[in-house]
């Protein structure tokens, strides 16, 4: 069993002290590059995670006017924060962008049928706003 297997965090300093020494033969490759596939993977569901929950809420503000509450408004700006700190620190991400919000969205749709009580397909089956709407901190869809 490798120390990466046995003890990830003592692995992790190991192959940071050798690249810092510039000893790169000394580097588990194939470990470090499933690493950082799995770090990419991770700050890519997060972003989708925060673009769905931001998705639920503007769907619940446009379907459900009358239950409106001001938590939601501050749910909607809390996402849109949080959505924006993951993609800043991960700019690599915009290439995705269409690809996670479809993705999303998909889940939102879901999500916001559960939440309401309302039957899916009161929900549009693509996503009826652009990234520009959903990320304008001005933006509330209406009914």
């Amino acid at each position: 069993m490798t120390k990466y297997m046995k003890d990830f965090y003592s692995w992790a300093r190991e192959q940071i002290k050798l690249l810092k020494k510039g000893q790169f033969d000394k580097l588990d490759v194939p470990n470090l590059i499933r690493e950082l596939k799995t770090k990419g993977r991770s700050e890519e569901q997060e972003l989708e995670r925060r673009l769905t929950l931001l998705l639920v809420y503007l769907l619940k503000w446009k379907h459900q006017p009358a239950k409106r509450k001001k938590s939601w408004k501050l749910m909607i700006q809390e996402e849109r924060t949080e959505y924006g700190h993951v993609l800043k620190e991960n700019n690599g991400l915009k290439s995705q962008l269409e690809n996670i919000l479809s993705n999303a969205y998909d889940l939102a749709r879901v999500k916001a049928a559960k939440k309401t009580g309302l039957n899916i397909n009161t929900f549009e089956i693509t996503c009826p706003w652009g990234l520009d709407d959903i990320t304008d901190d001005d933006f509330y869809p209406k009914q």
